[in-house]
């Protein structure tokens, strides 16, 4: 299955997809560091380091089976200044563009949960609109609300009887519910060229939060089975009445993965006179303060953020028990994004965790494009010796 990936960053979509089946024609990303990281960890992948909006994208073929991406989530981040469809980062023009000159069977385009919000309704309908009607082009110094009008007239009027792509509702994620250490939720848009019958669904949740907090202050397993005392406050008997509940509705799902079981195995980087595992290397200077105070051991981790002028200590670092911090090290940043740890980042220490602030879980985007895999296969239109076990 042929696929190209857009503003690909350290590759986390990229490697995801590629778990999932798909070989990549390309991977397009600007940024020096993050096309060094991925050609180190793939010198087979064509690597173009490239603005987007200076390539034409037929030049790999027309008819692959997946275009995916995740374009720049500044205009829509929580962090950001919020302009949206008037900030000349927003790349969603340019995805849409690579789904009108392709035409794959498939794409998978994710962002930031801020597009979510309710302030961005318009665009994100309008985006999804444009996705379904890609050939229907935005005019030049037309603006972006009368491109709308107009698309909404051709999708009620008999244009609408024609869609070029069925699109799936846009649906937010939350990695910590399918297994990855991270409370990182992400928007996701998905389609299918209308002339293949795809039955595609997102994939279910595998782990809660519920189940965490049952095995922590129900059965007490989870503080047992590691050996230690418990490092948080017990809920109230209120909470706990309710997490029962829930759970006994709920118990085919796993406990949500925790920082310290995702980073448990590695060796203190502040004890390494020599740093023996690469890019584990202790980084000086974290302190918490109002709004940031850092991921607990117990939990998952909070979102990995990157930040414009340095790294957000806060989302960054670690609150041990003992009311001490520390930063995160590329490595431990890079397992809770779920990459292998034979993945090497390329650049300082800011650009690193930079690349993987910016970075999609490996295992979700596996878990996302392996239904879309299975929708194609499904569909009868992969041919049958590039099928693989899903």
């Amino acid at each position: 299955m042929r696929s190209l990936e857009l503003f690909a960053g350290a590759g986390g979509l990229a490697l995801g997809t590629e778990k999932a089946g798909f070989e990549h024609v390309a991977v397009i990303e600007w940024n020096s560091d993050a096309c060094a990281t991925i050609r180190r960890n793939r010198p087979n992948w064509e690597v173009v380091q490239a603005d987007v909006r200076t390539i034409q994208y037929s030049q790999w073929g027309t008819d692959l089976e997946l275009v995916s991406g995740g374009p720049p989530c500044q205009p829509f981040s929580i962090g950001g200044r919020h302009k949206a469809w008037d900030d000349k980062r927003d790349m969603f023009p340019e995805a849409i563009r690579a789904v009108r000159e392709i035409r794959p069977k498939a794409f998978v385009f994710e962002n930031v949960r801020g597009l979510a919000r309710e302030k961005f309704t318009t665009y994100r309908e309008y985006i999804q609109l444009q996705l379904t009607y890609p050939s229907l082009v935005r005019k030049t110094d037309e603006e972006w609300d009368a491109h709308l009008a107009r698309l909404e007239k051709h999708h009620t009027g008999t244009g609408g009887r024609n869609p070029e792509y069925k699109v799936i509702p846009p649906r937010v994620l939350n990695a910590a519910d399918y297994g990855i250490p991270q409370k990182r939720e992400r928007i996701f848009f998905v389609g299918f060229r209308s002339d293949i019958n795809a039955n595609f669904s997102f994939p279910s949740p595998t782990h809660s939060s519920e189940e965490l907090m049952y095995q922590k202050w129900v059965t007490n397993r989870y503080w047992k089975s590691r050996g230690i005392q418990p490092t948080q406050v017990r809920p109230s008997d209120k909470v706990l009445e309710r997490i029962i509940k829930n759970r006994n509705q709920n118990t085919h799902l796993k406990p949500w993965v925790t920082l310290r079981d995702c980073i448990s195995d590695l060796p203190d980087p502040r004890l390494q006179s020599e740093p023996e595992i690469a890019n584990h290397i202790f980084q000086a200077g974290a302190r918490p303060y109002p709004g940031h105070s850092g991921s607990v051991l117990d939990e998952p981790s909070k979102t990995l953020k990157a930040g414009d002028h340095g790294v957000p200590g806060g989302e960054n670092m670690i609150a041990f028990p003992d009311a001490t911090y520390r930063y995160l090290t590329v490595r431990e940043s890079a397992r809770v994004q779920t990459f292998p740890d034979d993945i090497v980042f390329e650049g300082s220490w800011t650009e690193s965790m930079r690349q993987l602030g910016n970075a999609v879980p490996v295992l979700l985007a596996e878990q996302v494009t392996s239904q879309v895999a299975n929708a194609l296969y499904n569909a009868n239109v992969i041919p049958l010796e590039n099928r693989r076990c899903m």
